[in-house]
Protein backbone atom coordinates (compact mmCIF):
# COMPACT_ATOMS: atom_id res chain seq x y z
CA UNK A 1 0.00 0.00 0.00
CA UNK A 2 1.47 3.32 -1.09
CA UNK A 3 0.93 6.95 -0.17
CA UNK A 4 -0.19 9.41 -2.82
CA UNK A 5 1.48 12.71 -3.65
CA UNK A 6 -1.07 15.42 -4.49
CA UNK A 7 -0.85 18.86 -6.07
CA UNK A 8 -4.00 20.93 -6.57
CA UNK A 9 -2.90 24.26 -8.00
CA UNK A 10 -2.82 26.62 -10.97
CA UNK A 11 -0.62 25.87 -13.99
CA UNK A 12 1.32 28.19 -16.34
CA UNK A 13 -1.43 28.15 -18.97
CA UNK A 14 -4.02 30.86 -19.64
CA UNK A 15 -7.40 29.52 -20.70
CA UNK A 16 -9.38 31.29 -23.48
CA UNK A 17 -11.32 33.24 -20.80
CA UNK A 18 -8.04 34.76 -19.55
CA UNK A 19 -7.90 32.80 -16.30
CA UNK A 20 -5.15 30.44 -15.27
CA UNK A 21 -5.73 26.73 -15.63
CA UNK A 22 -6.19 24.78 -12.41
CA UNK A 23 -5.40 21.10 -12.23
CA UNK A 24 -5.26 18.17 -9.85
CA UNK A 25 -2.24 15.90 -10.15
CA UNK A 26 -1.95 12.66 -8.19
CA UNK A 27 0.83 10.09 -8.26
CA UNK A 28 1.77 7.21 -6.01
CA UNK A 29 5.02 7.07 -4.06
CA UNK A 30 7.74 5.25 -6.06
CA UNK A 31 8.39 2.57 -3.46
CA UNK A 32 6.26 -0.26 -4.81
CA UNK A 33 7.56 -3.62 -6.06
CA UNK A 34 10.56 -3.34 -8.36
CA UNK A 35 9.47 -2.64 -11.92
CA UNK A 36 5.95 -1.62 -10.92
CA UNK A 37 4.51 1.42 -12.65
CA UNK A 38 3.42 4.25 -10.32
CA UNK A 39 -0.18 5.39 -10.48
CA UNK A 40 -0.76 8.79 -12.14
CA UNK A 41 -3.94 10.84 -12.43
CA UNK A 42 -4.45 14.32 -13.92
CA UNK A 43 -7.71 16.28 -14.06
CA UNK A 44 -8.21 19.95 -15.04
CA UNK A 45 -10.43 22.06 -12.77
CA UNK A 46 -12.51 25.04 -13.98
CA UNK A 47 -11.24 28.22 -12.31
CA UNK A 48 -14.68 28.93 -10.86
CA UNK A 49 -14.86 25.45 -9.27
CA UNK A 50 -11.72 25.54 -7.14
CA UNK A 51 -13.02 24.24 -3.83
CA UNK A 52 -12.89 21.20 -1.56
CA UNK A 53 -16.12 19.77 -3.01
CA UNK A 54 -14.70 19.61 -6.54
CA UNK A 55 -11.49 18.19 -5.11
CA UNK A 56 -13.34 15.50 -3.16
CA UNK A 57 -15.18 14.38 -6.30
CA UNK A 58 -11.95 14.38 -8.33
CA UNK A 59 -10.11 12.37 -5.66
CA UNK A 60 -13.00 9.91 -5.59
CA UNK A 61 -12.60 9.54 -9.37
CA UNK A 62 -8.87 8.95 -8.89
CA UNK A 63 -9.62 6.26 -6.30
CA UNK A 64 -12.00 4.51 -8.67
CA UNK A 65 -9.51 4.61 -11.51
CA UNK A 66 -6.64 3.37 -9.37
CA UNK A 67 -8.75 0.45 -8.12
CA UNK A 68 -9.74 -0.40 -11.68
CA UNK A 69 -6.05 -0.46 -12.64
CA UNK A 70 -5.21 -2.79 -9.75
CA UNK A 71 -3.67 -0.32 -7.29
CA UNK A 72 -4.36 -0.45 -3.56
CA UNK A 73 -6.14 2.40 -1.80
CA UNK A 74 -3.58 4.96 -0.55
CA UNK A 75 -2.79 5.17 3.15
CA UNK A 76 -2.30 8.94 3.09
CA UNK A 77 -2.02 11.95 0.81
CA UNK A 78 1.18 14.00 0.82
CA UNK A 79 0.92 17.70 -0.04
CA UNK A 80 3.68 20.31 0.18
CA UNK A 81 1.82 23.54 -0.70
CA UNK A 82 1.00 25.46 2.45
CA UNK A 83 -1.64 27.60 0.73
CA UNK A 84 -3.67 24.56 -0.37
CA UNK A 85 -3.27 22.35 2.67
CA UNK A 86 -6.64 23.17 4.28
CA UNK A 87 -8.58 22.61 1.07
CA UNK A 88 -6.80 19.34 0.32
CA UNK A 89 -7.31 18.19 3.91
CA UNK A 90 -11.06 18.77 3.66
CA UNK A 91 -11.35 16.91 0.37
CA UNK A 92 -9.29 14.00 1.68
CA UNK A 93 -11.12 13.83 5.03
CA UNK A 94 -14.46 13.47 3.24
CA UNK A 95 -13.05 10.26 1.71
CA UNK A 96 -11.56 9.00 4.96
CA UNK A 97 -7.96 9.64 3.92
CA UNK A 98 -5.37 11.36 6.12
CA UNK A 99 -3.40 14.32 4.80
CA UNK A 100 0.30 14.51 5.55
CA UNK A 101 2.02 17.89 5.10
CA UNK A 102 5.36 16.88 3.62
CA UNK A 103 7.97 17.95 1.10
CA UNK A 104 8.63 14.30 0.25
CA UNK A 105 6.82 14.79 -3.05
CA UNK A 106 9.84 14.21 -5.27
CA UNK A 107 8.02 12.07 -7.84
CA UNK A 108 5.24 14.62 -8.24
CA UNK A 109 7.71 17.53 -8.57
CA UNK A 110 9.51 15.61 -11.33
CA UNK A 111 6.21 14.87 -13.07
CA UNK A 112 5.16 18.51 -12.82
CA UNK A 113 8.40 19.61 -14.45
CA UNK A 114 7.93 16.95 -17.13
CA UNK A 115 4.38 18.16 -17.84
CA UNK A 116 5.61 21.74 -18.07
CA UNK A 117 7.88 20.71 -20.94
CA UNK A 118 5.70 18.14 -22.69
CA UNK A 119 2.16 19.42 -22.06
CA UNK A 120 1.87 23.04 -20.90
CA UNK A 121 4.67 24.49 -23.08
CA UNK A 122 2.93 23.18 -26.22
CA UNK A 123 -0.32 24.99 -25.54
CA UNK A 124 -1.24 28.37 -26.99
CA UNK A 125 -1.79 30.00 -23.60
CA UNK A 126 1.51 28.86 -22.08
CA UNK A 127 3.17 31.39 -19.78
CA UNK A 128 6.94 30.97 -20.05
CA UNK A 129 8.88 31.20 -16.81
CA UNK A 130 10.15 28.87 -14.06
CA UNK A 131 9.53 25.24 -14.90
CA UNK A 132 7.57 24.31 -11.81
CA UNK A 133 6.72 25.67 -8.40
CA UNK A 134 9.87 24.85 -6.42
CA UNK A 135 10.00 23.60 -2.92
CA UNK A 136 9.88 26.64 -0.66
CA UNK A 137 13.11 27.75 1.03
CA UNK A 138 13.27 26.88 4.69
CA UNK A 139 14.73 29.63 6.86
CA UNK A 140 13.90 28.32 10.33
CA UNK A 141 16.76 27.85 12.78
CA UNK A 142 17.77 24.24 13.36
CA UNK A 143 16.73 22.75 16.70
CA UNK A 144 17.96 19.52 18.37
CA UNK A 145 16.23 16.31 17.38
CA UNK A 146 13.62 15.03 19.84
CA UNK A 147 15.49 12.91 22.38
CA UNK A 148 13.61 9.79 21.29
CA UNK A 149 14.90 10.26 17.72
CA UNK A 150 18.57 10.76 18.63
CA UNK A 151 21.12 8.11 17.97
CA UNK A 152 24.20 7.54 20.11
CA UNK A 153 26.48 8.77 17.33
CA UNK A 154 26.66 9.21 13.57
CA UNK A 155 29.20 9.07 10.78
CA UNK A 156 29.52 9.95 7.11
CA UNK A 157 28.94 7.21 4.56
CA UNK A 158 28.53 6.66 0.84
CA UNK A 159 26.94 4.01 -1.35
CA UNK A 160 27.34 3.48 -5.11
CA UNK A 161 24.36 4.51 -7.18
CA UNK A 162 23.90 0.95 -8.46
CA UNK A 163 23.49 -0.39 -4.91
CA UNK A 164 20.58 1.98 -4.25
CA UNK A 165 18.65 0.47 -7.14
CA UNK A 166 18.22 -2.60 -4.90
CA UNK A 167 17.09 -0.66 -1.80
CA UNK A 168 13.50 -1.81 -2.28
CA UNK A 169 14.66 -5.39 -1.66
CA UNK A 170 16.49 -4.72 1.60
CA UNK A 171 15.22 -6.05 4.90
CA UNK A 172 14.46 -2.76 6.64
CA UNK A 173 12.17 -1.66 9.46
CA UNK A 174 11.34 1.76 7.99
CA UNK A 175 12.07 2.85 4.45
CA UNK A 176 11.18 5.61 1.97
CA UNK A 177 12.63 5.68 -1.53
CA UNK A 178 12.44 7.98 -4.54
CA UNK A 179 13.16 7.78 -8.28
CA UNK A 180 16.84 7.31 -9.07
CA UNK A 181 18.69 9.09 -11.89
CA UNK A 182 19.72 6.93 -14.83
CA UNK A 183 22.70 4.83 -13.78
CA UNK A 184 24.14 3.98 -17.22
CA UNK A 185 27.87 4.60 -17.02
CA UNK A 186 27.57 5.96 -13.48
CA UNK A 187 26.89 2.81 -11.47
CA UNK A 188 29.93 3.41 -9.25
CA UNK A 189 29.29 7.10 -8.58
CA UNK A 190 29.14 7.52 -4.78
CA UNK A 191 25.96 8.85 -3.19
CA UNK A 192 26.66 10.72 0.08
CA UNK A 193 24.76 10.12 3.28
CA UNK A 194 25.00 9.56 7.00
CA UNK A 195 24.42 6.63 9.32
CA UNK A 196 22.92 7.04 12.78
CA UNK A 197 23.78 4.35 15.33
CA UNK A 198 21.40 3.61 18.20
CA UNK A 199 22.22 0.10 19.50
CA UNK A 200 19.10 -1.60 20.90
CA UNK A 201 17.02 1.56 20.25
CA UNK A 202 17.70 1.54 16.50
CA UNK A 203 14.21 0.47 15.45
CA UNK A 204 12.54 3.00 17.78
CA UNK A 205 14.80 5.81 16.52
CA UNK A 206 14.04 4.84 12.92
CA UNK A 207 10.31 4.98 13.67
CA UNK A 208 10.63 8.49 15.09
CA UNK A 209 12.63 9.71 12.11
CA UNK A 210 10.08 8.22 9.71
CA UNK A 211 7.44 10.36 11.42
CA UNK A 212 9.54 13.50 10.85
CA UNK A 213 9.32 13.08 7.03
CA UNK A 214 13.03 13.63 6.24
CA UNK A 215 13.69 15.64 3.08
CA UNK A 216 17.39 16.50 2.74
CA UNK A 217 20.72 16.87 4.52
CA UNK A 218 22.32 20.30 4.69
CA UNK A 219 25.79 21.26 5.91
CA UNK A 220 25.04 24.80 7.04
CA UNK A 221 28.03 26.59 8.57
CA UNK A 222 29.26 24.32 11.35
CA UNK A 223 25.97 22.44 11.59
CA UNK A 224 24.75 19.21 10.02
CA UNK A 225 21.01 19.74 9.55
CA UNK A 226 18.16 17.48 8.51
CA UNK A 227 15.36 19.32 6.70
CA UNK A 228 12.05 17.56 7.26
CA UNK A 229 8.28 17.95 7.10
CA UNK A 230 7.21 21.27 5.60
CA UNK A 231 9.60 23.66 7.32
CA UNK A 232 11.34 21.75 10.13
CA UNK A 233 15.11 21.84 10.52
CA UNK A 234 16.67 19.36 12.93
CA UNK A 235 20.23 19.63 14.21
CA UNK A 236 22.08 16.32 13.77
CA UNK A 237 25.54 17.43 14.87
CA UNK A 238 28.29 20.03 14.93
CA UNK A 239 31.02 20.07 12.30
CA UNK A 240 34.64 21.15 12.48
CA UNK A 241 35.55 23.78 9.88
CA UNK A 242 37.37 21.38 7.57
CA UNK A 243 34.68 18.70 7.98
CA UNK A 244 31.94 21.20 7.19
CA UNK A 245 33.71 22.35 4.02
CA UNK A 246 34.17 18.74 2.87
CA UNK A 247 30.50 17.96 3.57
CA UNK A 248 29.30 20.99 1.62
CA UNK A 249 31.50 19.98 -1.32
CA UNK A 250 30.22 16.38 -1.28
CA UNK A 251 26.59 17.51 -1.21
CA UNK A 252 27.25 20.05 -3.99
CA UNK A 253 28.80 17.36 -6.18
CA UNK A 254 25.80 15.10 -5.54
CA UNK A 255 23.50 17.90 -6.70
CA UNK A 256 25.54 18.45 -9.86
CA UNK A 257 26.02 14.77 -10.75
CA UNK A 258 23.03 12.99 -9.25
CA UNK A 259 20.25 15.55 -8.96
CA UNK A 260 21.04 16.06 -5.28
CA UNK A 261 20.55 12.42 -4.26
CA UNK A 262 21.46 11.60 -0.62
CA UNK A 263 20.57 9.02 1.99
CA UNK A 264 19.96 8.70 5.73
CA UNK A 265 20.28 5.34 7.48
CA UNK A 266 19.73 4.08 11.01
CA UNK A 267 21.60 1.01 12.28
CA UNK A 268 22.27 -0.63 15.61
CA UNK A 269 26.05 -0.45 15.11
CA UNK A 270 28.68 0.02 12.37
CA UNK A 271 29.06 -3.77 12.17
CA UNK A 272 25.32 -4.38 11.72
CA UNK A 273 24.49 -5.11 8.06
CA UNK A 274 20.75 -4.63 8.42
CA UNK A 275 19.13 -1.19 8.41
CA UNK A 276 16.52 -0.28 11.00
CA UNK A 277 15.63 2.67 8.76
CA UNK A 278 16.69 3.89 5.32
CA UNK A 279 15.58 7.03 3.46
CA UNK A 280 16.60 8.34 0.08
CA UNK A 281 16.66 12.14 0.18
CA UNK A 282 17.16 14.82 -2.44
CA UNK A 283 18.76 18.23 -2.15
CA UNK A 284 17.18 19.87 -5.18
CA UNK A 285 17.52 23.57 -5.97
CA UNK A 286 15.00 25.62 -4.01
CA UNK A 287 14.86 28.71 -6.22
Amino acid sequence: MSDWQVDYYSRPVLEPDGRKRWELLVCSDPDGPEGSKPFRFAKPCPADSVNSLWLREALAEALERSAAEGYARPRRLRCWRQSMRTMVARGAAALGIELLASRRCYALIDWLEERTQTVYAREEGFLSGPLAAPLQPVAAAAVPLPEAARGERWDWASLPLAALAEAGQWDCGFRALLPLPAASGREDVPVPGIRLFAAERALAVAGWIAGLEPVRLDASGNQLVLDAGIEDRWLLGRLAEREGAAAREALLQARQRLGGLQFLAVQASPEERQFAGFWLLRDQPLA
